[in-house]
């Protein structure tokens, strides 16, 4: 797994959101947002983020949030089919893995010791997932842990 730290930009984003356990209905959001993006020509050059904004181990399995987005032009109109927000740049340690659920699931479990054996302290944002392109032509995601300093 290739690890480099890298300073995001702040972004635009539209999102889909679900509450519930985290598992395969996250990838139900995923899709009904692809979907509409794809409807609005969004879909070609699209970065898409996914961000599980509750920690599990934390809070209720029912009551984690998870968000579904894509990143959105500044000058991209509104529309009430989606929320709008906006994710913070900042520096961010990206973790390089395999767009599968094990590989994924794994970089999980790698990542926070990782982090403490490497002296990053974590930012008080979410973890992001990024993606880009289709699976075929970009079978990896990256996994973008906030860290401050």
């Amino acid at each position: 797994m290739k690890v480099k730290v890298e300073t995001l930009p702040d972004y635009r984003i539209a999102f889909m959101r679900r509450v519930g356990p985290y598992g395969s209905a996250n990838i139900e959001v995923m899709e009904r947002l692809k979907k509409w993006a794809e409807e609005r020509n969004l879909l070609q050059s699209a970065i898409l983020l996914a961000i599980p904004q509750d920690n599990p181990e934390t809070t209720l399995p029912d009551n984690c949030r998870f968000d579904a987005c894509i990143v959105i032009s500044n000058d991209y109109g509104e529309d009430d089919s989606v929320f709008e927000g906006k994710i913070s740049g900042g520096k961010y340690l990206i973790f390089q893995v395999k767009h599968t659920a094990e590989d994924i699931q794994k970089a999980y479990s790698y990542l926070f010791p990782f982090l403490q054996s490497n002296g990053f302290q974590m930012d008080d944002k979410p973890i992001i997932e990024k993606y880009m392109g289709d699976r075929v032509s970009h079978p990896f995601c990256e996994i973008c842990v906030p860290v401050k300093g």
